[in-house]
C-alpha cells in the first residue's frame, strides 16, 4: 500500500472518529425523557447524513471523466483517470487495469526492460511519460532501493477484473501539459497535466 492511500485512509478514520465523538457528546448532553427522544432523532441523523456524504464520494469519481483509454494487448483496457502535477516537482499519474483477456494477467513486461526494475516484479515500473513539445521523455521515480514509486500489481489480475495503479514522475516543466503515457506494447494515451492542490 503506499504512503498517499494510507494517508487518506487515515484522515478518513480520523474524520469518521471525530464525527462520532461530537455526536456522543451531544446525545450526552440532553437529560431527562427528552433526553431518549432526541438521542433516537440524533442517532438516526448521522447514519442519513453520513449514507449521503458516502454516496456522493463515490458518484464523484465516476461522474469524471477519464482522461484517456487505451486498448490492446490481447483484452486489456488502460485507463488514465487523473494526472495532477505536485508542488514536489513530480506528477502522480493515475487511472485503472481491465483484464479482458483469457488468463490471469501479471504484468510482466510492464516493468520495463532495466535490469534493476527486475526488483519491481509484476508492476507499472516501466511506464514513462513523453513530453512532445519538450522533446524529452520521463521514467517513473524510484526510491534509494531502487523501487519504483508505482503499483505493483501483487497476485496479477484476475480474468474480467480490474485493478487501481499509480506512479510518480518527475514534472515537465510548467506549459508542457500535453504528454503521452506509454507502458508496456499498450497504445500511448495522450493526457494533459493538470495542477495538484
Amino acid at each position: 500500500m503506499d504512503f498517499r492511500h494510507t494517508m487518506k485512509r487515515r484522515r478518513a478514520l480520523s474524520a469518521v472518529a471525530i464525527t462520532t465523538g461530537l455526536l456522543l457528546t451531544v446525545a450526552g448532553c440532553g437529560g431527562g425523557d427528552g433526553a431518549k427522544a432526541d438521542k433516537g432523532t440524533s442517532s438516526s441523523a448521522p447514519v442519513k447524513s453520513s449514507t449521503g456524504g458516502g454516496t456522493a464520494q463515490s458518484k464523484t469519481p465516476e461522474s469524471v471523466p477519464p482522461l484517456a483509454e487505451v486498448k490492446g494487448e490481447n483484452g486489456l483496457t488502460l485507463t488514465v483517470t487523473s494526472a495532477k502535477r505536485d508542488a514536489g516537482g513530480f506528477v502522480t499519474v493515475e487511472g485503472t487495469v481491465t483484464n479482458n483477456t483469457d488468463n490471469i494477467w501479471i504484468a510482466g513486461n510492464w516493468r520495463g526492460d532495466e535490469r534493476e526494475l527486475a526488483k519491481n516484479g509484476s508492476s507499472i515500473a516501466g511506464a514513462t511519460l513523453i513530453d512532445q513539445k519538450g522533446k524529452k521523455k520521463y521514467f517513473i521515480l524510484r526510491d534509494t532501493s531502487g523501487r519504483c514509486l508505482c503499483t505493483q500489481f501483487s497476485g496479477g489480475v484476475k480474468q474480467g477484473g480490474s485493478a487501481d495503479w499509480f506512479a510518480q514522475f518527475p514534472a515537465p516543466p510548467a506549459g508542457s501539459n500535453d504528454v503521452d503515457f506509454q507502458v508496456g506494447s499498450m497504445p500511448p494515451a495522450s493526457i494533459q497535466i493538470s495542477e495538484g492542490e
